[in-house]
């Protein structure tokens, strides 16, 4: 016979299942990853804000086909089992039921792709930039370019555990990390000069492939000042998981303030870039000589 007792069980688990989880994502809201994390972190851009909501969307609409599997699943189990049914039907075919079955589900679909395609292309778009940021992807390290401040440009590598200062944090901080102002639209490009490699920072909804030859575009909008962090998540080599993010997202005089320093404490960065520009210039210039003299 149907055992109520255990139907009780089973809810009372599922009810305690559903209140855990909630617990635990509400505890995970951080703009980095935390021990036990189950949701997604906490959105800083109005993008990462679309997709969490079109992500909780599809929730609810997974959870109400659940219900409804589940609901069959039982209506099944006590209205045909053994005692109650014991001489089991014949029919092999039902038009409706099959017809529903194949309608119902792409309805479905239909429902999900139209703000689907909506949020891509509101992510393909950056919306009258205020500022550009270059972003290239080493073996194993990024480095960051200002394209409107002169060409400011940086790299930012991950500090070794052993150089650690307290409250910086193990595989995340970095010596010389991103910084951009609050409340303006950024456009990002994004590319690479060795291997594929991937610019991920989950507060942002922000991912774009750093691809050699190739200039992949993205943009944020950062709402709230903090520090976010990401990391590389295309796996690049040996040191793929060293090669963190970190943004530090300021006011705007906050920001302008930071690129007088940073223009003075990153000159020798170019100056060192142009040395080796003429360099190679050199080189190839005597190359050409020799051919030619051959």
């Amino acid at each position: 016979m149907f055992n109520r007792k255990v139907a009780f069980r089973a809810l009372v688990m599922i009810v305690l299942v559903l209140v855990g989880s909630a617990v635990l994502v509400t505890l995970a809201r951080a703009a980095e990853p935390v021990p036990w994390q189950i949701g997604m972190q906490p959105p800083a851009t109005p993008v990462k804000d679309r997709l969490s909501a079109f992500h909780d969307e599809l929730l609810v609409i997974i959870f109400l086909i659940t219900l409804f599997v589940l609901g069959l699943l039982l209506y099944v189990i006590v209205r045909f089992r053994h005692d109650r049914h014991p001489v089991p039907t014949r029919t092999s075919h039902n038009t409706v039921i099959e017809m529903l079955w194949t309608v119902v589900p792409v309805l479905i679909l239909v429902i999900i792709a139209i703000p689907s395609f909506k949020l891509m292309y509101y992510m393909d778009r950056a919306p009258n930039p205020d500022m550009t940021i270059k972003v290239t992807g080493h073996q194993w390290y990024w480095t960051y370019e200002y394209p409107d401040q002169a060409g400011l440009s940086f790299d930012s590598n991950l500090i070794p555990e052993a150089d650690l200062k307290p409250g910086q944090k193990r595989l995340l901080d970095v010596d010389n990390p991103l910084v951009v102002p609050v409340d303006t639209v950024i456009r990002v490009y994004v590319t690479g000069t060795d291997v594929i490699h991937s610019w991920f920072i989950p507060s942002f909804g922000v991912q774009e492939y750093a691809i050699i030859g190739r200039l992949n575009e993205s943009w944020m909008k950062v709402e709230h000042p903090g520090v976010y962090y990401g990391q590389c998540n295309q796996i690049c080599g040996i040191n793929h998981a060293f090669m963190p993010i970190k943004i530090e997202a300021v006011s705007k005089d906050d920001f302008q303030r930071w690129l007088g320093d940073a223009k003075k404490k990153f000159a020798h960065h170019e100056e060192g870039r142009d040395a080796v520009r003429v360099a190679a210039s050199a080189a190839t210039g005597s190359d050409r000589s020799q051919s030619a003299g051959n």
